[in-house]
């Protein structure tokens, strides 16, 4: 594929909507102030793009309330920040994360004197900020309630707009394109951190802006889906496993494939098919207004129909919500009540291990008002060989 442009910037329209979504959550929980302190957040609503975020020292935060998004600062960011017009305010501090932190709590006083006011910051599920005691201590210490804002930000964050599926639908361009590729090159005795660079590096030739670590596991029995790319090289009969991702306009592409090392058998052709089959005909049946119970529910009976062994279960949930993180609410889980709603992008992935292979196929859709729409090209309808 042709390498990707640069992404673009945020509309401001589309920066506008958020600010406007997330004032509503927070009049909903009674909260006065947001403060933000992770970078997703952040760019989120502000679409600051800073390679400052590499260093923990000068942290850069968000506060906002009713009326102000105000961006806290350290003075390095001056002429970064000050280099065109911005849709927020700015307070610069001097200094290093402490300093940052009485900036918050100074900022907010200014503005809640008598200390009645509620502020929430973004430490919680799925969410854990760039959090300090510096922030906390202060902010309890000056008065009023301080809760958490995950619920408030999620609710935000899970519904997203047709621009954001179209950055994920890229970065989803950009990783099918390497994954293919290294493959169609690959031979058997490659070891796992070769094949893993080269995904990597293809990923960025195509436009990527950064191509995360990834899982690279070769194996027929016993599959370790955590442990870092090694020395292992493939031979034939193992399978290749990887769940792999890079990020554009920072979204991050999300997904697993398998290969394998020399011609299958006919009942891992078969146990493939099935597999796969069954990925698409889930994602397919997804509506807006079921439950995530509702689609665990149908991916059983699917499961069963296809008369599979029992699915790998050392995670509760056969797929999750995707966005700027790799993995966001909701959880397609089996007693999970919450709703499928039009804007969410869900990932679906139930994993099969049998007779020490493995069939996992990580189906990404984004649920429109009338059906789905998948944001990926789905999985290959042959299993991927490596001669």
């Amino acid at each position: 594929m042709l390498p990707a442009p640069p992404s673009p910037d945020v509309p401001l329209n589309e920066l506008t909507m958020r600010l406007a979504a997330v004032r509503r959550e927070m009049a909903q929980d009674d909260i006065d102030f947001l403060v933000l302190t992770d970078q997703k957040n952040i760019e989120y609503f502000t679409d600051y793009r800073t390679l400052s975020w590499g260093y923990h020292s000068r942290p850069l935060f968000l506060v906002i309330d009713q009326r102000d998004l105000l961006v806290i600062a350290n003075k390095i960011e001056t002429r970064n920040l000050e280099m065109r017009a911005r849709a927020f305010s700015i307070v610069y501090y001097a200094g290093y994360l402490a300093e940052g932190a009485r900036a918050i709590v100074q900022e907010i006083s200014a503005r809640d004197p008598a200390a009645t006011a509620t502020a929430a910051i973004d430490y919680g599920q799925d969410m854990s900020g760039r959090g300090s005691l510096e922030i906390v201590d202060g902010l309890r210490a000056r008065g009023g309630r301080l809760e958490r804002a995950t619920d408030s930000l999620w609710r935000t964050r899970v519904i997203k707009s047709p621009f954001e599926a179209q950055l994920k639908r890229i970065s989803f361009e950009i990783v099918n394109a390497a994954f293919d590729d290294a493959v169609s090159q690959a031979r058997l005795g490659i070891t796992e951190v070769e094949l893993c660079r080269q995904i990597q590096a293809r990923i960025i030739m195509n436009g990527a802006e950064r191509a995360d670590p990834i899982a690279m596991t070769f194996c027929r029995g016993e599959f370790n889906y955590g442990r870092p790319p090694g020395m292992q090289p493939l031979q034939a009969g193992q399978y290749a496993w990887t769940d792999f991702r890079s990020t554009y306009g920072g979204y991050p592409a999300d997904r697993n494939r398998i290969a394998r090392g020399g011609s299958p058998e006919s009942w891992e052709i078969g146990a493939y098919e099935r597999t796969r089959a069954l990925t698409v005909a889930l994602a397919n049946g997804v509506r807006a207004g079921m439950t995530c119970g509702d689609v665990f529910g149908a991916f059983e009976q699917l499961w069963r129909d296809a008369g599979l062994p029992p699915a790998y279960g050392l995670v509760s949930r056969i797929g999750h919500g995707g966005g700027l993180d790799v993995t966001e609410p909701p959880s397609i889980s089996k007693d999970n009540p919450e709703i499928i709603r039009p804007g969410m992008i869900l990932h679906l992935e139930p994993k099969l291990e049998i007779a020490g292979a493995v069939f996992q196929f990580e189906e990404v859709i984004y649920v429109r008002e009338n059906g789905i729409e998948f944001l990926s090209e789905l999985s290959p309808e042959r299993l991927p060989v490596i001669d």
